[in-house]
């Protein structure tokens, strides 16, 4: 065999290899399998979002305690929105709003923390209410039933009140329909507390749910912090929370609750759990909630300009990409 190893076949190998290299480096910037999620709780700077919606984020899904979606930024819009019947008062027109919501939405959270009271955030409703409500309103919507949806059962805390709540309400939906009970393809949970105490609490639970419907139910925490600590604190909890979490074959989602500035934090949880500064700039826990095997955020990137940021992120392709291109001009060269 005969090389030619004149310029323009020097060039054409060259571009052969950016090319292949460019699809790999686009294939692992951003994983569509991620489990990281976004809870929206509303903000003046609509801006401090966009870094986490940004074609490198590992972010894939957001809600926000309510069946309707965030207008803006939109690219809000490139991610699945999971809606929440949050509460009985609303639950009908929060269920005529369902219709109005995009195909790309297939998942359906339901009745936000029944076992806690309103003034906390909870929507404080009894087991057989809503039970009832769910037989009634809510199996029917399951895809298991013929519908559109792939529905929780209700988020509760994670404590055992919650535990407690949890198998009052799956006693009633039994009582109500014994063939069925209330339909769920996953269930979704809040969990504040050190990584051991997370641990234990989701093995808690998926035993639970192992001996109450014949397959395993994938969970989600949808609700996840460390309050009331240190900065510090709280980085080391997520460090050692979110690889746990990655790899746990039966956590099919999750939510930090935190993406919001430092002083917007509410007194219970603390600042120390905030993934942004008073600029809006990542702080190190935000940079480390972003940052994947493949893709690594820094403290202090700006979420008020997607592109300048982006400039910024330093992959594994990335390096993967300069040093096959030196040794593959080498070797062209050497021939």
């Amino acid at each position: 065999m005969v090389l030619s190893c004149g310029p323009r076949s020097i060039l054409t190998s060259v571009a052969v290899l950016l090319s292949c290299l460019a699809r790999a480096a686009i294939s692992q910037a951003s994983d569509p399998e991620s489990k990281r999620g976004i809870a929206y709780l509303g903000t003046p700077h609509s801006s401090d979002y966009n870094i986490f919606l940004s074609r490198q984020s590992p972010i894939t899904w957001y809600y926000n305690w309510s069946p309707y979606p965030v207008g803006r930024p939109s690219s809000f819009r490139d991610i699945e929105f999971v809606p929440l019947l949050h509460n009985l008062e609303t639950l009908s027109g929060d269920l005529n709003q369902l219709r109005n919501l995009p195909q790309s939405s297939t998942h359906l959270l339901t009745f936000n923390e029944p076992d806690h009271d309103v003034s906390g955030g909870g929507s404080d409703i009894s087991p057989p209410d809503a039970a009832r409500a769910y037989v009634e309103q809510i199996n029917p919507l399951s895809i298991q039933a013929g519908g559109r949806w792939q529905i929780s059962h209700p988020s509760t805390t994670g404590t055992g009140a919650g535990l407690n709540w949890l198998r009052a309400f799956n006693a009633s939906c039994y009582e109500l329909d014994p063939v069925n009970g209330c339909r769920a393809d996953f269930i979704a949970t809040h969990f504040y507390g050190d990584f051991p105490a997370l641990a234990s609490w989701l093995g808690t639970l998926n035993e639970y749910y192992s001996g109450t419907t014949p397959n395993p139910l994938p969970i989600w925490i949808t609700e996840l912090a460390l309050p009331q600590q240190s900065a510090q604190a709280t980085e080391v909890m997520m460090n050692t929370t979110l690889p746990y979490l990655d790899g746990l074959g039966y956590v099919g989602r999750y939510s930090w609750f935190g993406i919001f500035r430092r002083e917007n934090a509410n007194a219970w949880t603390g600042d120390g759990v905030s993934l942004l500064d008073n600029s809006g700039d990542l702080t190190r826990l935000g940079a480390e909630y972003l940052t994947t095997e493949n893709v690594t955020f820094r403290a202090g990137m700006s979420a008020d300009d997607r592109d300048a940021a982006s400039e910024g992120w330093r992959t594994r392709t990335s390096v993967y990409v300069i040093v096959t291109v030196v040794l593959g001009l080498t070797g062209l060269l050497r021939l």
